[in-house]
């Protein structure tokens, strides 16, 4: 509502699907909004709108849209036609351009590039939910990089829900670094940073060519998931542990001191106690900045479901809390490493007598000074404070 304590004349709720939980608490939302503003036109739209239609409509739902063609739910939801027609995910051909979304003041930008995944993991409904693969032309991403770069950002994030497969549906197939170095030469003034990446890509002439640019933020995150072998092929993932670590060595050579984060899933169907130990292994080895470690979770409509060997979640829970204290330990030696070192700091918000914002390695920074917002300054870093950087502008 406009204002606290009025009823709404129109809800509308993106929902998530990536796991049962996030299922439940959409439909947790469906249904106490669909009561707090009794007469309100209620909107769904989202992953979970697109596996579960039905569903939808049985709290009360007066327009359904799947994951695609946002850009005609404002429209029905004006004319309020109660339509429960969902898009075919695999029917899908054009890229949905939506504009550029804008983060921490207005100093970082948001591009989409790419939407859809073909990978099928044996975990995940992304597949069944997004499609196929559609990229952004390179045309639209320079003309759209450059609108960014004149209104003044001075970050741009690349995004997609599988980036590595860009341009596999375009004319010539261009690749993830074309792309790249596309937005590179359309942003003078700005700074280029990357979404979650599949370590498949990543080779040395990939890492070659994006170093070129001189304008890649030193952070990489990579899908891992498990740093055993045998679990990362019950999940079907396209790449076994000696071509992960080969990604990470490629990193660090081209782009020294950079900062490596990753996603993990932990008690996956079958996995062992001595699989598990492989994986917190392996994750040492890689020794990541951070981590985003998830228990996993069970998700209707994946073949691993149905997979035998389904672990308790008191095992589940023990062995995410054995990969944090790794993952904890890991960071705090990262953000030690920082110290005396000089990062690039794009400035982002006003902190005391100081502005706050990240460096290139996406660790947040803080130094005194002022007038900083969307200002890109070289600091020096003098102290550790908890999960903030301390230092001073050295130029």
């Amino acid at each position: 509502p406009a204002v606290p304590g009025e009823l709404a004349d129109a809800v509308i709720i993106n929902t998530c699907a990536v796991t049962a939980e996030s299922g439940r608490k959409s439909r947790q939302v469906i249904r106490r909004l669909k009561e707090e503003n009794p007469g309100a036109v209620v909107a769904v739209c989202g992953c979970y709108s697109q596996i579960e239609p039905e569903e939808v409509a049985q709290f009360g739902a007066d327009v359904i849209f799947g994951a695609a063609d946002r850009g005609k739910l404002v429209e029905a939801v004006e004319k309020a036609q109660g339509s429960r027609d969902i898009d075919e995910p695999f029917k899908r051909r054009e890229f949905e351009v939506l504009p550029a979304g804008a983060v921490a003041g207005r100093t970082r930008a948001m591009l989409k590039i790419q939407d859809g995944c073909v990978n099928f993991c044996t975990y995940c409904i992304i597949p069944y939910t997004r499609g196929r693969l559609r990229s952004l032309p390179l045309s639209d991403a320079a003309a759209e990089t450059a609108k960014l770069d004149r209104e003044g950002y001075r970050e741009i994030v690349l995004t997609g829900i599988e980036v590595a497969s860009y341009g596999v549906d375009l004319p010539g197939k261009p690749g993830l670094a074309d792309v790249i170095e596309t937005v590179a030469e359309a942003a003078p003034h700005m700074r280029i940073r990357l979404s979650s990446l599949e370590p498949t890509v990543i080779t040395e002439d990939f890492c070659r060519r994006l170093a070129a640019t001189g304008k890649i933020c030193r952070h990489f995150h990579l899908s891992l998931q498990s740093g055993c072998d045998r679990t990362l092929k019950a999940m079907n993932r396209k790449y076994d542990t000696a071509r992960f670590f080969r990604a990470t060595k490629l990193l660090r050579q081209y782009f020294p001191g950079c900062a490596l984060t990753c996603d993990l899933i932990v008690g996956f169907p079958g996995e062992t106690d001595e699989d598990h130990a492989q994986t917190l292994e392996f994750i040492e080895r890689c020794a990541f900045s951070a981590m985003h470690i998830f228990p996993y979770s069970r998700r209707p409509g994946t073949p691993a479901d149905k997979m035998e060997g389904q672990l308790s979640n008191a095992v589940k829970a023990k062995r995410a809390h054995e990969a944090q204290r790794i993952a904890d330990k890991m960071h705090r030696e990262f953000m030690e490493s920082s110290l005396g070192q000089t990062l690039p700091v794009l400035f982002e918000t006003e902190e005391g007598d100081g502005f706050s914002g990240h460096s290139d390695t996406y660790l947040r920074v803080e130094a005194p000074g002022e007038k900083l917002r969307g200002s890109i300054k070289q600091v020096r870093i003098t102290g550790v404070d908890g999960e903030l950087l301390t230092g001073e502008i050295i130029d």
